[in-house]
């Protein structure tokens, strides 16, 4: 199931009809802001880990 340019450029007509063209980049910033911090915070998750298994060794 591919989704092809015509698809794409469907989605975009109709995400500029509901949210207008002021919303947009507003909607674009917030989007690319949330999926930075969801990866920092994996990263952040993997570093903890990592540490908490290390003290794990550590103890044994």
């Amino acid at each position: 199931m591919n989704i092809g340019m015509g698809e794409v450029i469907l989605l975009l007509v109709l995400a500029l009809l509901l949210f207008g063209a002021k919303r947009l980049p507003e909607i674009g910033r917030a989007t690319g802001s949330a999926l930075k911090e969801f990866k920092k915070g994996l990263e952040t998750g993997e570093t903890d880990k990592e540490s908490s298994d290390a003290r794990d060794k550590d103890e044994e």
